[in-house]
């Protein structure tokens, strides 16, 4: 709770140049932080330090876990408030108090660069996943940041784009994963770039003070994604109460470039007189590409803000209501009357365990066609690209450093009792926003691997484990969902040299799988973290990961709801339409009648597992309204142990008029895990929002009628069926 006395009294204190110190970031002295606020030591306001972290802290070596979508893909909230305090630990280890996590955007587009970063394409399996990872991360005494505030769903164009989203999509896809973190505990939320009807979100009144403050209760602060303000007035009624980072790209480098440094103190361009200054034309010609913002100018809550204040155009109440945001955050973390919190110890091992536990336990077994589990004696051929090193994340601000690497060719050398190695074609490009000048022409200029060999090497072995993977970033989205370079003729010749070929898909979400019915088996990994080839020799071992898909497999771009529609995606004239409405994902397959590659939910399990006797029954009034509760029989008819999903959808009864629901929708789900021959009755409370349809006139409306409950493995799995009437 915070002491509103205390933060009242020091916003009485600070003068108005103080008050703007604590609503604009600036470079950190010491180069570790992503942002930093210098704070008012005058008054006893210490520094504050943020920090990038979706998949780790990247501030110098840190744990590299899996990719968010990894996460998601474990459907555990236990397992995901373990990741959220692992990361709170090392944040507030390497001196930061703010961790600029979870990703909680819905992916609507197959092939958007971050799809990696964010959890699923369901709603509700994003927001319970998602409020996880906040009550882990703000249980260890870190601020949690909930982005990117709203409808950041492709990087292409994202600093300029205007999404064009209805109401009721807003309120039914795209807004509930950040209403849990609110809910949560979250403290921060962080506006994404592109537009939102109009508006930047920067500065989106409608969306921050309207929805999120006025009818969430959120009171933490709403900071800008960096670069991502446009104009000071606006930001400031919009709602935004801190600017990132207030400060160049070149005072952000400058602590770590004594030439840089000297650079700046010439101050070359305002002694000429040159408007933007000269460091820009330089970046914006070197550096700056298509999906990245402007970052110039970059002070709009300095001297812009200082002067609409003066001038009276913005009132200085509204900054006051600002910095009391800024301050309560200052109190919630206990950061104001002198003390700072212990740095608490790393235990390393115990995380890197952890990220190989989130890695196995993230990995979808998509088909396992009777080769999988390995038995332990095959001698392996391992193939691809990049299998000899792991894949521990996209590129852009999610990059980590990591403390330690298992490529999948180690990890399998540890199992195997041979395993032969062939690079087969040329290394897949893992795109980096730090990579060092002069990278991208070395791996041009590295010899070509030989084809031959590793077909070769497949013929020879027992099985044949070919690895693949994408390159994936944020700032851009990927061409197309076939994996890059010649990695699809590698899989087709491996098949053909061997039949007992296991194809790992080291991806940032669905890829084109031309071979799907030419290979024995395809498990997904995303990308797996630091932990990567100890994790899947776990699993290609025998350990059943339980693992299922956070998001639809299609079989090409054109089967997604967003596909061969350009006003969809990637839009025209810089207006992006969410035309396809609240059928994302699943959603619109069911609707279009298309058959997925692979379903969503979808996932195969070393054991088998059987359902029956599901029932239903209302739950009455909850503290979130009317609620079902349901619960299956679930029984492990396997001779070993396994791993369950149990997932309940609802589909509803027609809705009156013009309106069109989707067929089902995810209600619920449960992880269970089963010995061999073990039965199980598994409960599962479902809440009232997937019982009800938002109205733009009415709000929520839950409709009258029969609505049919299902739980199964997937989707489009329903082995058990029971109905209930809601009036």
């Amino acid at each position: 709770m915070t002491d509103t006395g205390r933060v009242d009294a020091l916003l009485a204190e600070l003068t108005l140049d103080e008050k703007l110190r604590l609503v604009r970031g600036r470079s950190d002295p010491s180069g570790h932080a992503t942002g930093y606020l210098p704070g008012v030591d005058r008054l006893g306001v210490p520094p504050l330090g943020l920090v990038d972290g979706p998949l780790g802290v990247r501030d110098r070596e840190a744990t590299a876990f899996p990719a968010t979508l990894a996460l998601g893909a474990a459907w555990d909230p236990g397992l995901a408030r373990r990741a959220g305090r692992a990361l709170a630990v090392e944040t507030r280890t390497r001196g930061h108090d703010v961790v600029l996590a979870p990703g909680l955007n819905v992916v609507r587009v197959p092939t958007c660069g971050r799809n990696f970063e964010y959890l699923s394409e369901d709603p509700r399996l994003t927001a319970t996943v998602g409020a996880a990872v906040v009550e882990g991360i703000e249980g260890a005494g870190v601020a949690a940041t909930a982005k990117h505030f709203v409808a950041n769903n492709q990087e292409r164009r994202r600093d300029k784009i205007d999404a064009v989203v209805g109401e009721r999509a807003l309120r039914e896809i795209y807004l509930p994963g950040f209403r849990a973190a609110v809910d949560a505990g979250a403290s921060a939320v962080m506006t994404a770039y592109n537009r939102v009807n109009g508006p930047y979100m920067s500065e989106h009144r409608e969306l921050i003070e309207g929805v999120l403050r006025d009818e969430w209760g959120f009171d933490g602060v709403v900071v800008s994604d960096w670069w991502g303000t446009h104009d000071a007035g606006a930001a400031a009624e919009g709602g935004l109460d801190l600017e990132m980072p207030g400060a160049s790209p070149l005072d952000r480098l400058a602590p770590h470039s004594r030439a840089l440094r000297a650079m700046l103190r010439l101050r070359l361009s305002d002694r000429l007189g040159v408007d933007p200054p000269l460091s820009w034309h330089l970046f914006d010609r070197l550096v700056a590409d298509d999906g990245q913002p402007d970052p110039y100018p970059y002070d709009f809550f300095g001297d812009r803000l200082q002067r609409a204040v003066v001038d009276g155009i913005v009132q200085e109440s509204t900054l006051d209501r600002k910095v009391r945001h800024v301050l309560g955050l200052y109190e919630r973390l206990g950061l104001l009357g002198g003390g700072r919190p212990d740095s608490p110890a790393v235990d390393w091992e115990t995380h890197h365990e952890l990220a190989r536990e989130i890695a196995r336990r993230g990995t979808v077994l998509l088909e396992t066609g009777g080769l999988l589990p390995l038995e332990g004696n095959e001698s392996l051929a391992a193939v691809g690209p990049n299998a000899d090193e792991a894949k521990v994340g996209g590129g852009g601000s999610s990059e980590v450093t990591p403390t330690r690497t298992v490529s999948p060719v180690a990890g399998l050398r540890e199992r195997a009792p041979r395993v032969t190695f062939e690079r087969g074609v040329r290394r897949v490009a893992s795109p980096s926003m730090y990579d060092p000048p002069g990278s991208g022409l070395r791996r041009r200029l590295a010899p070509k691997p030989d084809f031959d060999a590793a077909v070769d090497a497949a013929a020879a072995a027992d099985v044949a484990v070919v690895v693949v993977q994408d390159g994936a970033t944020e700032g851009e989205d990927r061409d197309s969902m076939a994996l890059p370079g010649d990695q699809d003729s590698l899989v087709d010749a491996v098949a053909d040299a061997n039949r007992r070929t296991v194809v790992v898909c080291r991806t940032s979400g669905p890829v084109e799988m031309p071979w799907i019915d030419d290979v024995a088996a395809v498990v997904q990994t995303w990308y797996p973290g630091q932990a990567d080839g100890a994790a899947l020799a776990d699993v290609l071992y025998g350990a059943d990961p339980g693992g299922r898909l956070p998001v639809t497999f299609g079989r090409r771009f054109a089967d997604y709801p967003v596909g061969d529609d350009e006003r969809r995606y990637p839009g025209v004239h810089e207006h992006v339409h969410y035309d396809e409405g609240v059928f994302v994902g699943y959603r619109g397959f069911d609707r279009d009648g298309v058959a997925p590659l692979f379903p969503f939910g979808h996932g195969r399990s070393y054991a088998e597992f059987g359902y029956e006797n599901l029932t239903v029954e209302r739950g009455g009034e909850r503290d979130d309204g009317t609620a079902l509760d349901a619960s299956v029989i679930v029984e492990n008819r396997a001779d070993r142990p396994g791993r369950e999903v149990v997932q309940a959808y609802v589909e509803p009864p027609p809705a009156p008029g013009t309106v069109i629901r989707p067929e089902r929708e995810l209600a619920g789900f449960a992880t269970v895990e089963l010995d061999g021959g073990e039965r199980r009755r598994v409960s599962l409370s479902l809440p009232r929002g997937p019982l009800t349809r938002y109205d733009e006139r009415d709000g929520w409306t839950v409709d009258p009628g029969e609505y049919v409950v299902t739980a199964g493995r997937s989707s489009r799995d329903r082995r058990a069926r029971e109905s209930v009437t809601v009036d």
